[in-house]
């Protein structure tokens, strides 16, 4: 059965674990040393204490992917646009899982007042990120040809987007932060 929740500070070393996997095997991430615990706490720190929302997925009491949402620039006009982020242990990739976490981030956003999501997917060839997010209703807003070099070669960013809440469609409220 798969729980989707709140993360918390205890979560934070399997949460570190997928990423670190993450940054040493692949291209979703553009980081090339992978981050300590500590870094992972401070950036869960940020992200939380910014008021966006951060989930992980269990399976029988064992961490199997985490999502969360932060702010795609820094600039005010842009508070109402978040950038998703979302990493499944590579065990557990194929199952579904996922999608139920960005749906639950979408959702979560969305009653945060939140108005736009975009997804900076590391590679061009991440072919089950684009899936998942056209899938969730995002679509190609670009692609940066050779826009970041790791592991001996070019790769591409691929940008898609999708409107959550009332999108574009009124005037923002307010965010709730909670």
């Amino acid at each position: 059965m798969l729980t989707i929740r709140p993360a918390r500070p205890g979560d934070i070393p399997a949460i570190a674990a997928i990423y670190q996997e993450a940054v040493r095997t692949g291209t979703a991430s553009w980081e090339l040393e992978p981050p300590t615990e500590a870094e992972m706490l401070k950036r869960f720190e940020t992200i939380t204490g910014g008021g966006y929302p951060y989930l992980i997925a269990e399976m029988g009491g064992t961490l199997a992917g985490y999502a969360y949402a932060s702010a795609y620039r820094p600039r005010l006009a842009y508070r109402y646009t978040v950038e998703n982020s979302i990493y499944i242990d590579p065990a557990r990739q194929g199952q579904g899982i996922g999608k139920r976490l960005l749906l639950a981030l979408i959702d979560d956003c969305a009653r945060r007042g939140f108005r736009q999501m975009v997804a900076v997917i590391g590679d061009s060839g991440n072919l089950g990120s684009r899936k998942l997010h056209a899938a969730l209703g995002f679509t190609l807003i670009g692609v940066a040809p050779a826009l970041g070099y790791k592991f001996d070669r070019w790769l591409d960013q691929v940008l898609m987007q999708r409107a959550i809440g009332d999108g574009e469609h009124s005037a923002p409220g307010e965010l709730s932060r909670t």
